[in-house]
């Protein structure tokens, strides 16, 4: 079951699916970290960060009312396009350690923090019995990929710089532009899906 479930023991699959479940998921960006084509379910809710990805570039768009076929197509045209679906794993791979960097995460949270504690009436104190809890009691005891993650997210200094500089928004152009091109790229893959299955016996899996 999922308490002998580790993190780092998933990366070591070709193929990822992404499937959102009766609603938001959490593991979206874990799956994308894994250097694997992340075979990604057509969702109804958006992460912060997936708007910002392209399929065929960081993963392999699955149709959501034919899960099954689609998902063995992807299979088939991964196994018959190795490097191309390398390139798409590496990809989304990167695309997280760039733009989700921790970083830019301890910023957002010190961002937070810091105007949240502008709304608080009460000065807060460290409860009694409370516990101090410090990278080294955190990482050190642990092994493998688990403590390459954890020793990657330890902070070693302050921000020399101010945290939440946005970058500048897309303009309606730009944005019209970025869409445009993913709905081409979804097309594309449900054409080739459309075609194959045309020439190939559809398997019958309940999809």
């Amino acid at each position: 079951g999922y308490r002998q479930s580790k993190l780092q023991d998933q990366c070591t699959h070709k193929y990822k699916i992404y499937i959102q479940g009766w609603a938001w998921s959490v593991s979206e960006k874990y799956i994308l970290a894994c250097n694997s084509m992340v075979l990604y379910v057509r969702s109804a809710y958006h992460d912060f960060f997936s708007r910002g990805m392209s399929p065929l570039q960081h993963y392999w768009p699955i149709r959501d009312n034919t899960k099954c076929s689609s998902l063995k197509y992807a299979v088939e045209w991964g196994n018959n396009h190795t490097q191309e679906a390398q390139s798409i794993g590496e990809a989304g791979s990167r695309y997280v350690f760039q733009e989700m960097k921790m970083e830019f995460v301890y910023d957002y949270m010190f961002h937070l923090l810091t105007e949240y504690a502008k709304l608080l009436r009460f000065k807060p104190t460290v409860p009694p019995g409370a516990v101090e809890v410090s990278p080294e009691t955190m990482a050190c005891h642990q092994n493998g990929t688990y403590r390459k993650f954890m020793m990657e997210s330890l902070v070693r200094s302050p921000s020399d710089s101010v945290p939440c500089n946005l970058p500048p928004a897309f303009d309606s152009n730009e944005l019209r532009d970025f869409w445009d091109g993913n709905d081409k790229s979804i097309k594309r893959v449900e054409a080739w899906e459309d075609e194959y299955w045309r020439t190939h016996p559809k398997p019958n899996l309940g999809s």
